[in-house]
This record gives C-alpha cells, structure tokens and sequence, in this order.
C-alpha cells in the first residue's frame, strides 16, 4: 500500500500537534469537503479525567456483517485480518453501524497490539471496555454491548474498500479520531494535506497569540489569514 505522509512529520509528532478539525480544514483546502462520516464515535479507552487520546494511522479495512445461523468457520476472517495487520494501522470496522454484538474487545486487542496496531475504529459496539482501557490500546466506537459477536456478526472480507457514514475508505488511506470526530485522508493527497495541516497549527499559535497580547480577531484575520 502506498502510504505517503512528509517524511519530516511523524506520526507521533501528528498525534501530539493534530487535531481532526485541522486536517478536514487542509482538505477542504484540497476540494475533499466531505471526508467525516456522519457518525458519532466515542474514545471508549480513555480515562474519565483524561483528555481523549487521539487516534492515527493507515487504515487496515474490515467488513463485517450480522448473522443469525451457526458459523462454521467461527472469528476466521477476523482473526486472518488482524494477523496481517502491520506498525502504524488502524483497524477498521465497517459493520453498518450494528450494535448486535461486541466485535471487538480485549483478546483482539491484544492480538492487534502484538502486531503493532496503533488501535481500532468500530462502526459499532465493544465489549470489555476496561480491560482494554487498562492495556491503553485506542478505541472509537459507537457504543458497548457484552455479547460476544459469535454467530452474530462476523468478518466477510477484508482489505477492500469499505464505507462508513457516506464516506469511501481504502485501505492505507490515513486516518485519525479525537473528541471532535474522525476524518479519512485519501492517499492521494495525504502528503499535502499533513503539511498544509502541519503549517496551520503553527500559525493558529500566532493567532492565538497576538489575540491573547490584545490584537482584535479581525485584525489577527487580515494579518495571518488564519481562523
């Protein structure tokens, strides 16, 4: 997968000074106005009193579906999907949204971490939310719900383009989450967006800076051009 981000900003680095607001602002810069689905995910790992850890990384898809019969080949899918799945990726649930069972919990958890997963993104329910959260592995979720996801729901394919909330996701395309939402950078444009995005953080300081020492909000607009 081509995964192409400037090579002088890290992910860590993208982790610490990002924000999900300042790359949809880089891509709407772009003409990809539309790349935050239209769902709300919970940070389901992060501690009360904590702020939001945020999530980043090249998407490692998987599609799910609901079921109500016996599997025969019980976690098969998901568990080849997470086996393969390398440094700096997210997985990607796309389950429609279905809150039938919890697909995801702590053992998954552990498996994905052991292969260097930087966390997951669940279109839909989880289970063992504090075991996880114990462990800090990264999770956004809609919501929970401790049924075990056996014979109702599982993987049907994987590394395929997905949907989530009306937006189209392809495997190795950046994503990242926090408390304001998510948002999902094509390959094709992720270099520029990290560095016009990378750039806007900076000048955001500025700005916050010269309103802070007394300059008013319109002049801080005209002189930085920055908002």
């Amino acid at each position: 997968m081509k995964k192409e981000i400037p090579s002088s900003i890290t992910l860590d680095m993208m982790r610490r000074e990002l924000s999900v607001p300042l790359l949809c602002d880089s891509l709407d810069a772009v003409g990809f106005r539309d790349r935050s689905p239209s769902i709300r995910f919970l940070p389901m790992t992060t501690a009360v009193e904590k702020p939001a850890a945020m999530l980043i990384g090249y998407c490692k898809t998987t599609l799910w579906a609901d079921m109500a019969h016996v599997d025969p080949e019980p976690y098969a899918k998901e568990l080849a999907a997470i086996d393969s799945c390398r440094p700096d990726e997210v997985i990607v649930c796309a389950a429609g949204g279905s809150m039938r069972s919890g697909i995801w919990g702590e053992l998954l958890s552990t498996a994905a971490r052991n292969c260097g997963c930087a966390g997951v993104l669940v279109d839909g329910a989880v289970r063992d939310v504090a075991k996880m959260r114990q462990m800090g592995f990264n999770v956004y979720a809609k919501g929970v719900n401790p049924l075990d996801s056996r014979d109702r729901q599982r993987v049907i394919d994987y590394d395929v383009a997905i949907e989530i909330g009306g937006v189209r996701i392809e495997p190795g395309d950046l994503i990242a989450a926090d408390e304001d939402g998510v948002v999902i950078v094509p390959q094709s444009v992720a270099k520029d967006v990290v560095a016009a995005a990378w750039a806007k953080v900076h000048a955001e300081n500025e700005v916050r800076n010269a309103i802070a020492g007394g300059m008013s909000a319109t002049d801080a607009f005209k002189k930085y051009g920055v908002l």
